[in-house]
């Protein structure tokens, strides 16, 4: 009996001892694992970057197939060592003629064009820009177009416009400049008289101007890159650049004008062809907005078909090494690759290849029709 009376009193103690072993063993476990994941790196969804997996045909196009004209480029106070490095390299991509945006006016555009031009007078084209220093003195306007045509005579092929015109160039009294401002008239009349192009830069992609929330497809480039965001407090809105701009080009019909970067309509064509269509004297480059295009494969080929006297090459920042995306991008039919600026935007691009004779006023014929003194010999028919 006493035997029997025993069984229960070890089978609890056995129990209880099993359960305890077995919290030790899971308590050991807890911290080996809480162990590991201290080793283990911190990481944050801004730092995702898939791998994608899609096995495709790839066609990796190292150099253009025509020889091109960058209208895009920026370039300040180049040195002759730099010039001679950047034909050397331009020769490698078949880009023929390089347009530099950042001439500057005056003794500076002088000596950029001497540097450039001087030694490679059929690489390389400079554009003025306008100084401001002057701007609220009285005649500013007049003062600003007689030194854009003294710039003419000293070798600038076209006038640049940057993109603190409109948004944060002011007067004395804290007005903003507005794009269509009357006191710039005779600038925009003075280089259709010359019959230079104008590249301006307005605005910026109009998700930059939209709510900063989970909505806006570049809300992980405005959270790495804050400063590139236009708040309404700051900033005009989108749509206010938009209308005095097109306002600008309506009022001096003779001038030509280039939007640069697709007009930042890149994400709607339609709105952009409408664009085109009402107003002939307007073109547009497609710098550093390949990724606007490449995601929409379909749309971007028939736009540039369409419109194909209305396009031109550019890029933008300058770095040889970029430029075999857009060639991808416009001679492929390639699907689903990367953007070469993953922060620029987070999606794969596709290629749209469009047919020669349209890649042909692309790369070259449309800039040669709007810029003058660039030797057409140099590029096929």
């Amino acid at each position: 009996m006493r035997l029997r009376r025993s069984i229960p009193f070890f089978a609890i103690v056995a129990t209880a001892i099993c359960g305890m072993l077995f919290a030790w063993a899971r308590a050991g476990k807890a911290q080996q694992g809480q162990g590991a994941k201290k080793n283990q790196p911190t990481l944050t969804i801004e730092e995702y970057q898939p791998k994608s997996t899609l096995v495709t045909k790839e066609h990796k196009v190292e150099r253009a197939k025509f020889p091109f004209i960058d209208i895009h480029s920026h370039h300040w106070n180049p040195t002759a060592q730099e010039v001679d490095r950047l034909v050397k390299e331009m020769d490698t991509i078949n880009l023929r003629v390089m347009v530099n945006l950042s001439g500057g006016t005056e003794e500076q555009l002088r000596q950029t064009v001497a540097v450039m031009k001087g030694r490679y007078p059929d690489r390389f084209v400079v554009f003025a820009n306008l100084s401001y220093d002057d701007l609220n003195t009285p005649g500013y306007g007049k003062r600003a177009a007689q030194r854009l045509e003294q710039d003419f005579k000293n070798g600038a092929q076209g006038l640049k416009i940057f993109k603190n015109f409109g948004m944060d160039l002011k007067y004395a009294n804290g007005e903003r400049v507005h794009v269509d401002d009357p006191e710039f008239d005779a600038v925009w009349d003075k280089c259709a008289e010359l019959r230079i192009p104008v590249l301006i830069h307005i605005a910026e992609p109009s998700a930059f101007f939209d709510p900063w929330d989970y909505h806006n497809e570049r809300w992980l480039e405005l959270k790495q890159f804050p400063g590139r965001a236009r708040p309404p407090e700051k900033y005009p809105p989108f749509e206010t650049l938009m209308s005095e701009r097109n306002h600008l080009f309506a009022k001096h019909p003779q001038t030509n004008f280039i939007a640069a970067h697709l007009g930042f309509h890149g994400n709607d064509l339609e709105r952009l062809g409408k664009l085109f269509d009402s107003l002939p004297n307007v073109y547009v480059d497609i710098a550093a907005v390949l990724a606007e295009l490449g995601r929409q494969p379909y749309s971007a080929h028939d736009f540039l078909v369409k419109y194909q006297d209305r396009v031109l090459m550019g890029k933008d920042i300058y770095e040889v090494n970029e430029y075999k995306w857009y060639f991808r991008a416009l001679e492929t039919r390639d699907e689903y690759f990367e953007y070469y600026r993953p922060r620029h935007a987070f999606w794969r691009i596709y290629g749209f290849q469009v047919p020669d004779e349209v890649l042909k006023k692309v790369y070259y014929k449309n800039a040669l029709k709007l810029v003058p003194g660039i030797d057409a010999k140099a590029f096929p028919e």
